[in-house]
């Protein structure tokens, strides 16, 4: 278990791990996030734009938790893509609690073969040539062969 919850809750956090006996690696945040991404199975996050990007260049399922005071409710909308594809369940603050979140975990570490085909359904998500992309749009716009 790999659990990032920010430096107010890190005490909290890793008390609770320690009293249920569940090893854990518990931090405020993490550097490499490339690290972590690539020992998980499974996501339990918010749903901003760029997260959402990592998960799915990953490969990554999740479990998404939209923060409902988002701008225009941003990342409620970014959830659902996810959710309707079948490569994330979205979970409203407003409905999450601890029993919910913890049976929607065991089904999917229960259910290899769900939590694979979600997997896939992620992936699906990732522009894999964003590299290339992002690095010929730059040479165009710095040799002037575009304009803005």
């Amino acid at each position: 278990m790999i659990h990032l919850c920010g430096a107010r809750d890190e005490r909290l956090v890793s008390d609770n791990y320690r009293r249920e006996n569940i090893p854990a690696y518990i931090a405020a945040f993490h550097h490499r996030m490339e690290e972590a991404y690539s020992a998980a199975d499974l996501v339990v996050a918010r749903a901003g734009a760029a997260s959402l990007a990592e998960f799915a260049a990953f490969s990554l399922p999740g479990i998404l938790i939209p923060f409902p005071y988002a701008t225009d409710d941003h990342q409620t909308r970014n959830a659902e893509i996810h959710a309707r594809i079948q490569a994330a369940i979205l979970i409203k603050e407003s409905d999450v609690s601890g029993e919910l979140l913890a049976r929607n975990i065991r089904e999917l570490i229960q259910d290899r073969q769900r939590i694979e085909q979600m997997a896939a359904n992620s992936s699906h998500l990732a522009s894999k040539d964003a590299a290339s992309r992002v690095a010929t749009t730059m040479e165009k716009y710095t040799t002037h062969e575009a304009r803005v």
